[in-house]
């Protein structure tokens, strides 16, 4: 069996299952597990962290001799890996998806909840068909109608994770009060799309508040669009680290340890969240 693919939640149980191993039962460092297993030290590091890589059973095998593993706990990590190899929903769009995006969707779908900063634009999970297709035009303009209609697919089915029946995501949304009045598309589009956040801000599982303009220039360094990710804690009560995933220009970024405990202030109130959104869908389809 190949241990190959994206990154996910069993990988990074099985890296983090490991690193503690090595710690608590030897005074190996990483790299000399790395020099026993013949790997490269950065290959070994990537391991541990859960990141994409390679392995094999027979790799973990000796890799429970080298740390000292009893034999049941390395077969539950042999199980473990297979969980990563299993196919995700969104293989059929590998081709639409860019680098980096396929390890943030699958944290996405394993979330339990997500805390989300957009200041510029409506977040992917509570776009309209319509919305998300103006933008893809705007992004990738020589693409075949075949091609945005997958790409409207892709989103909409991501957004799965809000409505299931088994444990849907909490979401925890701020917006700028400029992603409500800058028109995406058209007008008509643009008012739909709010409605859309208004209907969803009901749900009791969606929270959605406004950064309005009178609030002034945020305070400290400007930080692009963000999600803070939060996952269930494992049968053994261990929580697993919250991810914070940040965009911007040249790249993206996932990182494993936060300082901040939410990206909501209590001054933005949920109450108000209604009147902001039906305003601008109001006077959109008003001209």
């Amino acid at each position: 069996m190949v241990f190959a693919g994206n990154t996910s939640l069993p990988r990074r149980q099985l890296g983090q299952f490991v690193r503690r191993q090595r710690e608590a039962n030897t005074s190996f460092t990483q790299e000399a597990v790395a020099k026993s297993m013949q790997w490269s030290h950065s290959r070994y590091a990537r391991f541990e962290r859960g990141e994409p890589g390679k392995v094999l059973d027979r790799d973990l095998v000796e890799l429970g001799k080298i740390l000292e593993i009893p034999d049941h706990e390395v077969a539950a990590m042999i199980e473990l890996a297979r969980q990563v190899a299993e196919k995700t929903w969104y293989n059929p769009y590998n081709d639409l998806i860019r680098a980096n995006l396929d390890v943030y969707m699958r944290l996405e779908t394993d979330a339990r909840s997500m805390e989300i900063w957009r200041p510029d634009l409506v977040p992917g999970l509570l776009q309209t068909a319509d919305y998300i297709g103006a933008l893809n035009r705007i992004h990738f303009p020589k693409e075949s109608e075949e091609e945005h209609d997958r790409r409207i697919e892709l989103k909409m089915q991501r957004q799965n994770i809000l409505t299931r029946k088994k444990s849907p995501v909490t979401v925890d949304l701020v917006l700028h009060e400029c992603v409500l009045h800058t028109i995406v598309g058209s007008e008509a589009i643009t008012a739909a799309q709010c409605r859309h956040l208004a209907d969803m801000s009901t749900k009791p599982n969606i929270s959605i508040r406004i950064l309005p303009f009178k609030a002034g220039f945020p305070l400290g360094t400007p930080v692009g669009p963000f999600v803070i990710l939060d996952f269930e804690p494992k049968t053994n009560g261990v929580a697993e680290p919250t991810v914070v995933y940040v965009e911007n220009y040249p790249a993206t970024c996932t990182l494993r340890n936060r300082r901040t405990s939410s990206c909501t202030g209590g001054r933005l109130r949920r109450s108000s969240t209604q009147r902001w959104m039906q305003w601008p869908a109001e006077h959109c389809c008003g001209r």
